[in-house]
């Protein structure tokens, strides 16, 4: 079944497909996302890629150097951004009906008006005084979510294998795959494998996005002040504990560089292989078979947000479409165009998107790199020369 689809990844600073860019995957130019709450950079690298665009490079050095090489890594979701202070108090904006929201939103209306501010108890002033300079680490999560059931279409072993991720991968994890908007984040200070405060760097010898866990002289100097560990997998750990990610404050103004990888998830089997077991999950990418319209294309989506607030920063879209629905150039053909509206619906449905949206006029920028990255060519001969369209997808 599997090579019957191509793949294409978008990105967003919301879950407004109108605002996304295609991002080229494997190419060392990283793509910029930019919002009134982040400025971010991305990279998107897959092993083996033979998706959209068309001429991808089918890998990247990311891949041959270490600990990726040893590991085999499959994929790779680098980030690099700058969080911004909001210009609103979050309980101003608009919020989505979501089921991961933090107990701690839900009593914000028992919290006292600010004439009774000096009663409130020592760790709601740090909380509130944290929120001032930053996204705390308790609150900035990573991971997965839908915008309808998937319930009836989880696949046989899908807690054997839930079981093995959180044991093996991500402790974690928490969500509810069973809930009419499934979802599954993890405290971002503990899923990202690599986190380096400061700029990390961007070098095409590596595949663009580069950096490794640490941070500058700055960034390991408050690492240390937090008690935050020097090696990947102990500061995984470390950030496990309630109190460590309270102590840790992503900065407003200040860079920090993401970086999620594993070998795992297969994108071009479309398998899910975990230690002792794989799982096809083609069938059950995105529950497709619910949807009292079927569509020709389906998605996973990876979300970096704020659970308090829910406030997003950076929405990835990895998009499924039949190969006869893509034109010669890698533009959408009217069939693949009607798939992306239905995904547009079931966003606004589910009250992740406003049922009209009045920035999409000003967001112009983003349409415009959209239509020319849905025609771009990024292999490296294609830099150098024109090459006939080997028909890779």
């Amino acid at each position: 079944m599997a090579e019957k689809y191509i793949i294409r990844v978008t990105a967003g600073p919301d879950y407004d497909l109108d605002r996304h860019v295609v991002v080229p995957v494997n190419s060392h130019e990283p793509v910029n996302i930019g919002s009134d709450l982040v400025d971010a950079e991305l990279n998107v690298r897959v092993q083996n890629y033979r998706g959209l665009p068309r001429n991808s490079p089918a890998t990247s050095p990311y891949f041959s150097l270490e600990p990726h090489a040893t590991n085999k890594d499959q994929y790779s979701i680098a980030i690099r951004f700058t969080p911004k202070k909001p210009a609103r108090s979050s309980s101003s904006r608009t919020s989505s009906a979501d089921p991961s929201r933090s107990s701690s939103k839900s009593r914000q209306s028992e919290i006292p008006s600010s004439s009774e501010s000096s009663s409130l108890p020592p760790s709601e002033e740090d909380s509130d005084e944290e929120s001032v300079k930053g996204i705390s680490g308790e609150d900035l999560q990573f991971g997965n979510d839908f915008d309808h059931p998937i319930r009836d279409r989880l696949p046989p072993g899908f807690s054997y294998a839930m079981n093995i991720v959180k044991w093996w991968i991500d402790p974690g994890l928490d969500g509810d795959a069973y809930a009419d908007q499934p979802y599954l984040y993890g405290p971002a200070l503990s899923s990202f494998n690599a986190i380096h405060v400061g700029q990390g760097e961007v070098d095409p010898g590596k595949g663009g996005l580069w950096f490794e866990e640490g941070g500058d002289e700055d960034g390991l100097k408050k690492r240390q002040d937090l008690g935050a560990p020097a090696m990947a997998k102990d500061r995984m750990k470390w950030a496990l504990k309630p109190a460590n990610k309270s102590k840790w404050v992503f900065q407003y103004g200040k860079t920090y560089c993401l970086d999620f990888f594993n070998p795992y998830l297969d994108f071009n089997e479309f398998s899910l292989r975990l230690p002792g077991f794989t799982l096809p999950i083609m069938k059950y990418w995105d529950g497709q078979s619910l949807r009292s319209k079927p569509k020709r294309s389906h998605t996973l989506r990876y979300v970096l947000r704020n659970r308090s607030t829910d406030e997003t920063y950076l929405v990835i879209v990895f998009t499924l479409y039949r190969k006869e629905d893509i034109n010669e150039d890698g533009s959408l053909k009217p069939a693949a165009l009607e798939a992306t509206k239905q995904d547009k619906e079931m966003a606004k449905e589910s009250g992740r998107v406003a049922a009209e949206t009045e920035d999409v006029s000003k967001n112009e920028d983003y349409q415009e790199a959209g239509k020319k990255f849905e025609k771009l060519d990024v292999s490296d001969e294609a830099r150098g020369e024109e090459t006939p369209d080997d028909g890779v997808d």
